[in-house]
């Protein structure tokens, strides 16, 4: 675990500068245009208005029985905002090295700067949209004291967001595929999971298919929060923290590996 601490280390003492290097990443998003910050904010806003308006407005879908909710529209935005938030930071995670190649060879800085300053960049435009839909889903289980689970939720996503995108990140610079790969991946994960359907519909014997998915038990846990207002299960944190520790593992061994070969990859 040398390797993975003395990473964490690096970014400890470097907070300041991930700080400086988060925001501009932040402004950079939006530089040059007319609604400045509005803009990252507006994909996943639209995305899930979309979700409410032909679900549940148009359609008037409903789930069956065993689901925490019977609108569908509501069901979807609690697990697809967490997932397009997962995404975006990890895929920009992934990219970070290879975007930031020319600074780290011509700067002895810590690679995970980088990969922090993307996952953080993208936690800055979801964070605020996960906590308004908290809000918004308040009145459904009358803001009982579960709701603050969502923040634990939201912290254990950022770390194995930035856990999983530094780890591809590394992968990506060794390996250009991994960047195909993973876009594959993400975008047959959300049917991999109990996004678009509750985990009780999914065939029993195929179930452990979703648990391979590393955002199934968050997504479990922002429903049994928001929607039914009770505290996340224990496998919640089982299956998460268990996540956590196998990427820390494989973290750990790819940065010692990798430590004298990487500005080269780039």
């Amino acid at each position: 675990m040398t390797s993975a601490l003395n990473e964490l280390r690096a970014l400890w003492r470097a907070r300041s500068l991930v700080w400086v290097l988060t925001r501009r990443e932040v402004a950079a998003r939006h530089a040059g245009t007319a609604l400045g910050v509005l803009w990252p904010y507006l994909q996943p806003l639209l995305t899930v208005a979309a979700y409410y308006l032909v679900f549940d407005l148009v359609f008037s879908m409903r789930l069956g029985l065993g689901a925490p909710t019977h609108s569908v529209g509501a069901f979807l935005i609690v697990g697809a905002l967490p997932w397009m938030a997962f995404c975006d930071a990890v895929s920009r995670g992934m990219n970070s090295l290879i975007d930031a190649s020319g600074l780290l060879q011509k700067n002895a800085l810590p690679p995970v700067l980088f990969t922090a300053r993307a996952v953080l960049a993208s936690s800055l435009i979801y964070g605020p949209l996960l906590a308004v839909v908290g809000l918004a889903y308040g009145p459904l289980h009358r803001f009982q004291l579960p709701v603050v689970s969502v923040f634990a939720l939201l912290g254990a996503q950022l770390m194995l967001s930035l856990t999983l995108g530094y780890l591809l990140a590394i992968l990506a610079a060794a390996l250009r595929d991994t960047v195909q790969l993973v876009g594959f991946l993400f975008s047959v994960g959300i049917y991999l999971s109990p996004i678009l359907f509750p985990l009780s519909m999914f065939p029993e014997d195929w179930r452990w298919v979703l648990w391979l998915n590393p955002m199934t038990a968050l997504v479990q846990g922002y429903q049994q929060v928001l929607l039914q207002g009770a505290w996340p299960s224990l496998s919640v944190w089982v299956v998460t923290l268990g996540w956590l520790a196998v990427l820390v593992l494989a973290l750990n061994l790819l940065v010692a590996r990798s430590r004298d070969q990487l500005v080269d990859w780039l």
